[in-house]
């Protein structure tokens, strides 16, 4: 994220949650549906709003719960999210509102940044966005006016072809409003699942060891091999030529968004899959079937049977949250212990025991490595906290001992004696100054047109998640929430002929489902909104696979559609 990008890595919240909550003056919500998808962060953010008279500014095309909460609701147009910020920013500094001594001491390259937001005068931004322009100024005065905001984001920002720049402005307004380094402000992303923080810390990405240390870096490359000894197990004779010992590559890998695809293409032939189900979560759900028809071996660790299972050749059972003990990392950079509450049930294993096993046998295979174990003999996740430990400077001073002594550890934190970092560029950024980006509003891959004239935007609802392999086993939720609903404005249904009761049918370039409809005001008009949790009905039928360049992270939330009265 510009001068932010390597200090929140992959995206963490530069503050915590009750700092935010506790102090903030005003909060500027956009692309999260927090009461739905964060409802216990939801919760405190209600709360701030009715106890403390928190001023709360929601940017949505839905009518979401919270913008009862709300001072203002912006209603823009799917995929408009860089023009209104960029609107915001131009009012702010025609009115001469800007963090002049923050800009001027913290920051560099504001007259480039500035000569982009030049270009979007309210009248201009209000046509891209569907916005009126009183509500464009009365959202840039509260702004201004409130010390400090704090910026909360989710999903509904990042999927999108511009998901990175989105964010990217997104700390622009942050800095151009002084917003960061202080208690109650800074940048909020919330993270969609409870332990994506800590898997991205520890080097769950393409291009980056644990702690986002670069895979092309040489130094990195070195530390990791030898830690990780790539070079146990080689003759003498081969330790005296440098050429001769292992390395780990340089080269940066695919995403997952590029590894399934990469079936079609020869670059994949194996996969590996823990705990994820694509056919429901991917977009493009008939590409991502003929993929895995296709691909030549699967492995699927997992805790239920998902639809991902009919194409794995191996199911290996993993375990559930309650058999097993470890750490998650949350998105506020909270490190957080659990212990299992019953032993893993039947032939069940722990993951990282399964992962380790494997490593293993692939070693004692090996014909260049004749060490059978070369670091995977691990006895519990202590011994693997003490090797992260060990080679994970953010994490250099978490230890399970100081967790379950009741310490409250964020990182960074380099030592044993560091208390954590709760707050994050209190001083100065990672890089030394903020770097302000000139970013330009992209449109979506797909817009409306006369054969697909409405837009179709997607998430989870409140009583689901994701697949739904584990909350569609769940009775009780099935009772309150048990099949697939399509939120359609009243509008659109009375041009449809919609009576409450009827069925629809959404399709899109990819395909096609059916599901009832939920006539509501939630929606604006031209928009639908579908969820991907039932098998039968699921909007990544839908959706496509085009992908932010950066990220590469799918447009979920704009698919041109045309919806259709089934009976």
């Amino acid at each position: 994220m510009a001068g932010l990008a390597a200090s929140f890595g992959s995206g963490a919240m530069s503050n915590s949650m009750d700092d935010v909550s506790q102090k903030a003056d005003a909060f500027f919500v956009i692309g999260s549906n927090t009461t739905e998808q964060h409802p216990v962060f939801g919760t405190m953010l209600r709360r701030a709003v009715r106890f403390r008279g928190a001023k709360l500014i929601v940017a949505d095309p839905r009518r979401i719960d919270l913008c009862d909460f709300a001072t203002l609701h912006l209603r823009q147009k799917p995929g408009t999210d860089i023009a209104l910020l960029n609107g915001l920013m131009y009012i702010i500094l025609d009115k001469g509102w800007e963090a002049k001594d923050f800009i001027a001491e913290r920051t560099e390259n504001f007259d480039e940044f500035k000569a982009t937001i030049m270009e979007y005068p309210p009248t201009r931004v209000s046509e891209i966005t569907g916005v009126p322009v009183n509500q464009l100024y009365e959202a840039a005065e509260l702004m201004a006016a409130s010390k400090p905001m704090a910026v909360i984001w989710a999903m509904g920002i990042t999927q999108h072809i511009s998901g990175v720049r989105n964010v990217m402005t997104l700390a622009n307004l942050q800095m151009l409003l002084g917003n960061m380094g202080m208690p109650g402000g800074g940048v909020n992303p919330l993270r969609g699942q409870n332990n994506v923080q800590g898997a991205c810390d520890m080097g769950g990405l393409p291009n980056v060891f644990p702690a986002y240390q670069p895979v092309t870096s040489p130094e990195a490359i070195e530390k990791f091999s030898k830690a990780w000894g790539l070079d146990y197990g080689l003759s003498t004779a081969d330790r005296v030529s440098p050429s001769t010992v292992h390395r780990l590559s340089s080269t940066v890998g695919m995403t997952a968004t590029e590894i399934i695809p990469g079936v079609l293409e020869g670059k994949t032939r194996a996969l590996y899959i823990l705990g994820e189900d694509p056919v429901m979560s991917d977009p493009d759900t008939n590409h991502v079937r003929e993929c895995l028809e296709k691909v030549d071996f699967l492995v699927l660790q997992e805790i239920f049977p998902s639809e991902t299972a009919v194409y794995a050749d191996v199911l290996l059972p993993g375990v559930s949250f309650a058999e097993k003990t470890g750490t998650f990392t949350n998105t506020e950079r909270r490190v957080q212990m659990v212990h299992k509450a019953i032993e893993p049930l039947g032939e069940a294993k722990p993951d990282w025991w399964i992962t380790a096993e494997l490593a293993k046998r692939i070693l004692q295979t090996s014909e260049v490595l004749d060490a059978p174990f070369a670091g995977w003999d691990y006895t519990d996740t202590s011994a693997i906290m003490d090797e992260i430990n060990a080679l994970t400077p953010s994490y250099g001073g978490i230890t399970h001992a100081r967790i379950e002594s009741g310490e409250r550890l964020q990182w960074p934190c380099p030592t044993g004696e560091h208390p954590g970092t709760p707050i994050l560029h209190v001083n100065k950024f990672a890089r030394g100054l903020g770097k302000f980006m000139p970013i330009d509003d992209v449109p979506p891959a797909e817009e409306p047109n006369d054969d697909y004239p409405m837009v179709m935007s997607t998430g989870r609802v409140l009583y689901h998640w994701h697949g739904g392999q584990m909350t569609r086993r769940s009775k009780g939720l099935m009772e309150v929430y048990g099949e697939a609903l399509i939120e359609v404005n009243p509008e659109d249904s009375q041009k449809l002929g919609l009576n409450g009761q009827n069925r629809v049918r959404v399709t899109s370039r990819r395909g096609s489902i059916e599901a009832r409809a939920w006539i509501t005001d939630r929606v604006p008009p031209g928009m639908v909104y579908a969820n991907f949790h039932f098998p039968e009905a699921s909007a990544n039928e839908l959706t496509q696979a085009v992908l932010d360049p950066v990220s590469k992270i799918p447009e979920y939330k704009v698919t041109a559609v045309k919806v259709e009265l089934v009976s």
